[in-house]
């Protein structure tokens, strides 16, 4: 691939950052799992998902669920505006319904695809630095009925871990969004080759380099992974090595 005005650096750079923000938000979708079987257990709900929007059409999709019908969720979207869904990320406002048969905003598409029965439902909004960006949902209770509504306390509760929930998913959505945006660089160049442009993103990723960089960012998620004690000792570490890099390379350029 030819050096057009620094091009294949930049592409290079571009390649590397994708890279390592996959291997550091990897570990996000089992953790948004973790969560929602966690807290529905927490909260007395038989499943959990979260939806987000899906582009700007203002439909919503599903980003994460439990039980099993799981993965025909995720091959559905709830129409903008519909469902109960729809009404908590447009307001803002959390919503729990001990019947959806009597609740006029209920979906009810999505179980005629799953093949899932919802009786009652507690959703509450994700909301990440004032913004609401997905919804937190709670299906059916566990056992056999009649079972008790939701109550308030666990719609609180659920507000709570929605909190935690939120975080994972603005990571995982940005990520997701900065590969796009990396692809569509690419993608931008009208004049470039295909076949050269896979040969040498081959070869950038099957570099020592590269191999090098990526085990980092995994020693580095798995670091901080361990607690706060260990993220902040990592920090502290990163920032020396950085700072003693930059004074040695200002020293290097002095002694021209």
């Amino acid at each position: 691939m030819s050096q057009d005005n620094g091009l294949s650096e930049k592409l290079r750079r571009l390649v590397e950052t994708v890279d390592a923000a996959s291997l550091l938000t990897e570990p996000l979708t089992s953790s948004i799992h973790e969560l929602l079987r966690v807290s529905a257990m927490e909260i007395g709900a038989r499943e959990a998902s979260v939806l987000v929007r899906d582009g700007t059409t203002g439909d919503l999709r599903f980003l994460a669920a439990t039980g099993s019908a799981a993965p025909q969720l995720m091959k559905v979207k709830v129409p903008a505006g519909k469902g109960i869904a729809g009404f908590v990320i447009s307001s803002g406002q959390p919503m729990a319904v001990a019947n959806v048969e009597q609740e006029a905003n209920f979906y009810a598409e999505i179980d005629k695809v799953t093949g899932f029965s919802t009786e009652m439902l507690l959703a509450t909004p994700l909301s990440y630095h004032g913004e609401v960006i997905g919804v937190l949902e709670y299906v059916n209770r566990p056992g056999e009925p009649p079972h008790e509504p939701f109550t308030p306390d666990e719609m609180d509760k659920a507000g709570l871990f929605g909190e935690a929930i939120a975080s994972l998913v603005n990571a995982y959505e940005s990520a997701k969004l900065f590969r796009e945006l990396g692809e569509k660089v690419v993608g931008a160049e009208e004049n470039f080759d295909l076949g050269s442009i896979r040969e040498w993103l081959e070869g950038v990723r099957s570099s020592s380099e590269h191999r090098e960089m990526m085990d980092l960012a995994i020693l580095i998620r798995e670091i901080a992974s361990q607690g706060e004690s260990e993220r902040a000792l990592c920090k502290e570490i990163l920032e020396a090595v950085l700072k003693h890099s930059r004074s040695r390379d200002a020293t290097n350029f002095l002694s021209l």
